[in-house]
């Protein structure tokens, strides 16, 4: 059985709505926190898939989280083997990081369900089946774009909203995979000053989660699977 590692950088950002379709591809799921004390030695190389998932933290906060530097160590070595990696959000940034970019707070705090444009070459990928859907995004920090990638999807605010390299890297700043998963509130617990900063409210995140929630994962669901059968073909 082909084997996927889930990297969780807060226990509130698992894999969500991205589970079903990893599953149905016939990868066992594992998953590993930052905290566990086995992180600092695990081999990122040999798992069939890893993905990396989202964290309130940013990548240049490495003296506050010393993990991020051995964490973004490791994940290059992967890179460079070409294993097949998937990252969301922060997982996204650390792939940027890894691969010789810079990541640094952005112009706003993106915050909301919002659609993405994509490029010709976003409507070529499997991020074609976001296209159009208001997905969730939560984020203040961005990234340089590394070189060697294509760029896929944009936001107003955010020029590097999803990237891929070949079939075995996908990167998206945005959450398709959240609309579904009641981890939701704990997002919201504690979060109305970064709310206010981008403009909203937990009311009003409630209501739009409740409203297109389901949408926004059935379509992250589609495009995990076009992406998992691009990687077996």
């Amino acid at each position: 059985m082909a084997t996927a590692l889930v990297i969780r950088h807060t226990p509130y950002e698992g894999i969500a709505g991205f589970r079903a379709p990893v599953e149905a591809a016939g990868y066992v799921i594992d998953r590993i926190d930052v905290t566990d004390p086995a992180f600092p030695t695990l081999d990122l190389v040999s798992p069939d898939l890893v993905v990396m998932m989202g964290g309130p933290m940013g990548v240049y906060e490495t003296d506050v989280h010393p993990w991020i530097g051995h964490e973004i160590e490791r994940l290059a070595e992967r890179l460079a083997a070409d294993r097949p990696t998937l990252g969301v959000c922060l997982g996204a940034q650390m792939i940027a990081a890894a691969l010789g970019s810079r990541v640094y707070p952005g112009p706003v705090k993106e915050v909301g369900f919002g659609p993405v444009t994509l490029n010709p070459a976003g409507l070529a990928s499997p991020v074609r089946h976001i296209d159009g859907v208001p997905v969730l995004h939560w984020h203040g920090d961005t990234f340089d774009l590394p070189d060697g990638v294509d760029l896929l999807a944009s936001s107003t605010a955010y020029p590097h909203q999803a990237f891929r390299r070949g079939r075995r890297l996908l990167a998206l700043q945005c959450h398709p995979e959240m609309g579904l998963d009641p981890r939701f509130d704990a997002w919201l617990e504690g979060s109305d000053d970064y709310l206010a900063e981008a403009g909203t409210d937990a009311m009003r995140m409630r209501a739009d989660h409740d409203r297109l929630g389901a949408t926004a994962t059935a379509a992250g669901r589609r495009m995990i699977a076009a992406w998992l059968e691009e990687l077996a073909g």
